[in-house]
């Protein structure tokens, strides 16, 4: 218990020497991970790994079978009777269902590349803070302090900076493979259920 305690006490004290950077880099480090996390679980909300091929062509056959979001979706398209309809159906549904996604990636990249920008920014806070005390200290124990603190401010921020950057990129980039994967089953969703309703067309009764 005691040396739980002094790790957290160590960690404080080392965040207190980071200055007012670390409160930018936390705030920064929670949007990135919250959106992440929220990306994350939004797609695999969708259910759309667990639909098979053969299963996705019986929903599209009867959609009143379909379930969850992508049985859904199946009967939202295969409401259109015509090809022009079905086609205007998936750009709804592609604003509905990628348009969102593409602006919480986006916001978290955003996030990702500040945080170093970030860090770089109490480096220059903290250098300038070590080059005052320089300036107007007279050398003693005092001086030496500020000095120390300065450049503390400057390396913490520094490092936090890349420590938050860094898992953002690997997790951003592991949620743009997720986004993709999920565009491309929409992709394969519409090109089978365009096929469906040109074949109703040519052949009702067939259909």
């Amino acid at each position: 218990m005691q040396e739980t305690t002094s790790i957290w006490k160590q960690a404080l004290d080392i965040w207190a020497s980071g200055g007012w950077g670390m409160y930018a880099l936390a705030i920064d480090s929670l949007v990135i991970f919250y959106l992440g996390h929220s990306i994350f679980f939004r797609i695999r909300a969708k259910g759309y790994l667990h639909v098979s091929e053969k299963k996705m062509k019986k929903w599209i056959k009867n959609p009143g079978i379909g379930k969850g979001a992508v049985g859904k979706m199946i009967r939202f398209v295969m409401g259109a009777e015509t090809l022009p309809q079905i086609a205007t159906f998936f750009d709804e549904l592609h604003q509905t269902e990628i348009a969102p996604f593409d602006r919480d990636l986006k916001a978290m990249q955003t996030c990702v590349s500040t945080a170093p920008l970030l860090g770089l920014l109490g480096t220059v806070t903290g250098m300038l803070a070590t080059f005052a005390a320089l300036a107007t200290g007279s050398g003693g124990d005092k001086t030496m302090g500020m000095v120390a603190s300065g450049i503390s401010e400057a390396l913490i921020t520094t490092e936090t900076g890349l420590l938050v950057a860094l898992p953002g990129i690997v997790f951003q980039y592991k949620l743009a493979r997720e986004h993709e994967q999920y565009k491309a089953f929409l992709a394969h969703l519409q090109t089978v259920c365009t096929q469906r309703i040109y074949k109703q067309n040519q052949n009702p009764e067939a259909a």
